[in-house]
């Protein structure tokens, strides 16, 4: 016998049936539109040009546009706090550097945002490695060396860096705790400007980002003693880990590392389809050698491992800005 309650019934599940059948079809459609890849940083950089190269191919594989938005500003926070706000459809997405997605959370506790809550991971993505540079002026070739000329005279050298917060400034601080040295700050307006001051002498030491470091050093113009990454570097097999090089530094690990990020919420069937456009692209052959030729290697990561990746990167960057008492003050 038909009720007024099974009549009811019967209403609000074809309502549901209704309002759930356009979500589904978004998610088999999608994209059918383009894709906007927001990049926290400003164009003409290193990081705008991977993502440049990565979204000429990603959009092949998507069979849409997928189009960069540069949104500079405070450490990348600007660009990512506009991503937390996005609909979470698949079709604004974040690039996001290590130094924004692990070390900012310490350094900006109010940019508007919470990186495991708001953001959903695609995947880490590529990186490439700092090096550290000293001047050919010192005198010194291994990282032995330097470590012994700053404990012969405690602050009595300087390194370049680009401000509080930056990855080549925490790169340095977590060397010089390792080793247990002390050598004084001193912070330029960019990247740039403390290169040139390690060029001409007036700093000792700096680390310096590989699309940087590499002609610099090809020309004689600094000297690299390690590179900061886990393994040595492809282009410059001849330079070894800061791990590998004693004086308390195994273990040692920095480099610039990106990864792609979504808003909390996106579905996980556009999370699949954004990571196999992701990951196909970083298999290209052709991407590969063009990523190479600008200091990247493809490290791509599945969507799965980027929470327990997230968590320990915030944790171990947390420890260093709070122990070497960093702030932006």
């Amino acid at each position: 016998m038909t009720t007024r309650r099974n009549l009811m019934g019967s209403a609000l599940g074809l309502v549901a049936l209704h309002a759930a059948a356009p979500r589904a079809l978004a998610q088999d459609g999608y994209p059918d539109r383009p894709v906007t890849l927001v990049v926290a940083w400003a164009p003409g950089g290193s990081s705008d040009l991977v993502a440049r190269i990565l979204t000429e191919r990603m959009g092949k594989e998507l069979g849409q546009p997928v189009v960069v938005d540069n949104r500079p500003g405070a450490s990348g926070t600007i660009g990512q706090a506009s991503v937390a706000r996005a609909r979470p459809d698949g079709y604004t997405i974040l690039m996001s550097g290590r130094g924004t997605f692990a070390m900012a959370s310490h350094l900006f506790p109010n940019r508007g945002y919470d990186d495991a809550r708001d953001f959903t991971g695609i995947g880490k993505l590529c990186e490439t490695p700092i090096y550290l540079c000293v001047s050919p002026k010192l005198g010194v070739d291994s990282v032995q060396a330097l470590i012994e000329r700053a404990k012969q005279k405690p602050g009595g050298m300087n390194y370049g860096s680009s401000g509080a917060g930056s990855s080549a400034h925490l790169a340095t601080e977590l060397f010089l705790k390792m080793a247990d040295i002390q050598v004084e700050n001193v912070t330029y307006r960019g990247g740039a400007p403390a290169v040139q001051a390690l060029i001409s002498g007036d700093v000792q030491l700096a680390f310096v980002d590989g699309v940087t470091a590499l002609p610099l050093m090809r020309d004689g113009q600094l000297k690299g003693l390690a590179v900061g990454s886990a393994e040595r570097f492809p282009l410059t097999p001849e330079i070894p880990t800061l791990s590998e090089s004693g004086n308390g530094l195994a273990g040692y690990e920095c480099s610039s590392q990106f990864s792609l990020l979504a808003p909390a919420g996106t579905p996980p069937a556009i999370i699949g389809k954004l990571w196999k456009a992701m990951d196909a692209s970083m298999r290209d052959p052709e991407i590969v050698k063009r990523l190479n030729a600008a200091a990247y290697i493809p490290t791509v990561g599945r969507p799965e491992d980027f929470p327990a990746y997230l968590a320990s990167e915030t944790q171990r960057w947390g420890e260093v800005i709070r122990s070497r008492g960093i702030t932006l003050e």
